[in-house]
């Protein structure tokens, strides 16, 4: 097996604004996520939502079913997307190939069964960044690239927020049963995400940061709009946001991050909007 996985139960508000730094690290933080020829997964109980990753380096990855799904194959009542991160790279899928340079994603539809994962060039491998959650219905297995995501430019350099938003999965492109995921990038100088703040019950997300140079770190906010917590992220480390939870952070220096969102519906908008005066 190349496989491994861990589990998250979920947590509630109470609980979380009751913990000690290693207690939040511990059940919001997913690190270690790039380890090669492996394929790690986190199965969280916010939303069925997986996170995970393949990092093809000796040969091809294939992505296996792990005992929480209770399936035979990974993908039987599942959807998956995946966003390269590293080095060229190859999604295989039930014998489509899908060429996927750095920050491009695919989109597997469910009830596919043989699915793998390899690097152009070992020196220099695919790092595939995983986002699974149940489906009920089987939609088109494609490729999307940066290119063609939708842009949406935001925020202003005097608030340190200046950023691109491209959206992957929008009502006009391709579509999914709940998976919502998409990339923020930041203009020179620019370090503050999702601010103003917002939380939305009804979907759970996960961030991915990356891009961090080594000596430099996100700190993400989490928790109630009146009772906030941190945790200090480091490259290419994720971490999990409950739906009852803000999502925000700010970097001591760039960084891009990968946002995904998994719940009742894939409105964009249906957020409730967080006042500024009203964090704590």
């Amino acid at each position: 097996m190349t496989t491994d996985y861990d589990i998250r139960f979920a947590v509630d508000p109470a609980s979380a604004a009751m913990m000690t730094t290693g207690e939040l690290r511990e059940n919001f933080l997913v690190d270690d996520l790039f380890a090669s020829d492996r394929v790690n997964w986190t199965y969280t109980h916010y939303d069925r939502m997986a996170v995970g990753s393949a990092v093809p380096v000796a040969g091809p990855l294939a992505l296996e079913a792990i005992k929480p799904t209770g399936t035979a194959n990974f993908l039987d009542r599942r959807e998956l997307i995946a966003v390269n991160i590293g080095g060229a790279g190859t999604i295989n899928a039930d014998g489509s190939a899908f060429d996927m340079a750095a920050r491009d994603m695919a989109y597997v539809g469910m009830g596919t069964r043989a699915i793998s994962f390899a690097s152009a060039d070992a020196a220099n491998p695919a790092k595939f960044y995983l986002l699974s959650a149940p489906a009920h219905a089987t939609h088109e297995t494609r490729l999307i690239r940066i290119g063609e995501a939708k842009r949406l430019d935001l925020g202003a350099r005097e608030t340190c927020n200046e950023r691109s938003i491209f959206q992957f999965i929008h009502a006009e492109g391709a579509k999914t049963c709940q998976l919502v995921v998409g990339m923020t990038t930041f203009a020179p100088g620019s370090v503050w995400n999702t601010m103003p703040a917002h939380v939305h019950d009804r979907r759970m997300e996960a961030y991915l940061y990356f891009d961090l140079p080594a000596d430099a770190f996100v700190i993400h906010l989490m928790g109630e709009p009146d009772e906030t917590r941190h945790i200090v992220m480091r490259n290419e480390q994720a971490v999990i946001s409950p739906p009852w939870s803000i999502h925000a952070g700010a970097g001591t220096a760039g960084y891009t991050f990968i946002w995904a969102m998994a719940g009742d519906n894939v409105d964009y908008t249906d957020v409730e909007k967080v006042e500024m005066s009203a964090l704590l």
